[in-house]
């Protein structure tokens, strides 16, 4: 496994994208998404949580939170809400609308990613937009640490101009779309969100807290890294210390402050995690996923199961299995 515990974290929790619709808006124009819940079984069917993001790739909008202040995003920047909420993008402040189901229903007979067009007149700005997918449950501690809205643009000069280049070919294959074009765009956005973390984790300041936080730091990170690596393997606080170059108690602190779980918490709800992905994915018994987490005792991780979940493993795998379904 992956000793990048973001890079684990991404894997586990089955991040997928897709890039869905292109937005050609002439003012004065408004588009309210509804909560990602409501639109979820229609994006991506099967899918435990979405995430909608929205690429600017000509003018300028404003956007935001609804109930909340709107901020300014323009061409090439990219703007993103991770826990779901219900958001407007629009022309002008205070304009509002009654959330529109329609355009979340993939047509079955044009390519995608097909056009949307709001208001009547010349075409003043232009989006992309999209989702992720993922796992929410039992335990995704990226989801947990990321802010309600995640902005990000290269007009910043801090990194190497990778979003304009995804803005380049999300706009160019938005226009003409080709064979394995929506693949392509579905790969890139995931790319995409990996970039907005990553901007976001830069922007942490010194004192901050949360999973993200854990990950900067040189000894909780490192303790992060190797659970993640190895979350069968039979660890203790004394080893796990050992492992990040702490003394136990100074680790079980740090731990603690920087994360919110002293550290066999954490593996515990981080090996449900691993343990759900399996029994999503695989036809493997529940004592083979026992053992691969860590668990000698088929009881014992049926117990700790339900205690996370709220129900044994085999029936979290009906009943995921007739949701994907």
């Amino acid at each position: 496994m992956s000793a990048d515990p973001l890079a684990n974290v991404l894997g586990s929790v089955r991040l997928t994208g897709s890039v869905f619709f292109r937005l050609e808006c002439a003012p004065p124009w408004v588009a309210e998404a509804p909560p990602s819940r409501a639109i979820a079984g229609r994006v991506m069917p099967g899918v435990d949580h979405v995430i909608e993001f929205h690429a600017i790739t000509r003018g300028r909008c404003l956007a935001g939170i609804v109930g909340e202040t709107r901020c300014v995003v323009e061409a090439g920047d990219v703007i993103c809400f991770p826990h779901g909420d219900a958001h407007v993008l629009s022309s002008a402040q205070g304009l509002r609308a009654t959330p529109d189901l329609s355009p979340y229903t993939r047509p079955q007979d044009a390519p995608l990613p097909f056009c949307v067009k709001l208001g009547t007149g010349p075409v003043e700005t232009e989006l992309v937009c999209g989702f992720f997918g993922c796992d929410a449950r039992p335990f995704n501690p990226l989801l947990e640490a990321l802010p309600r809205v995640l902005r990000a643009s290269d007009r910043d000069g801090r990194r190497s101009g990778w979003l304009s280049r995804f803005l380049e070919v999300a706009e160019a294959e938005s226009r003409s779309p080709g064979p394995g074009g929506a693949g392509m765009l579905s790969r890139l956005s995931e790319l995409m969100f990996v970039e907005l973390v990553r901007r976001h984790v830069e922007t942490l300041p010194p004192d901050r807290t949360g999973w993200l936080a854990g990950l900067c730091d040189p000894h909780v990170g490192r303790a992060l890294a190797v659970l993640h690596a190895s979350p069968g393997d039979p660890w203790t606080l004394e080893r796990l210390a050992r492992a990040a170059g702490l003394a136990r108690s100074s680790l079980a602190e740090r731990f603690a402050a920087l994360i919110g779980d002293p550290p066999m918490q954490y593996l515990t709800r981080w090996r449900m995690q691993v343990a759900a992905g399996q029994l999503d994915t695989t036809h493997d018994g529940v004592a083979a996923i026992a053992a691969r987490v860590g668990y000698a005792s088929e009881a014992a991780f049926s117990r700790a199961f339900k205690k996370s979940v709220g129900m044994p493993p085999a029936a979290w795998r009906r009943r995921r299995a007739a949701g994907h379904g």
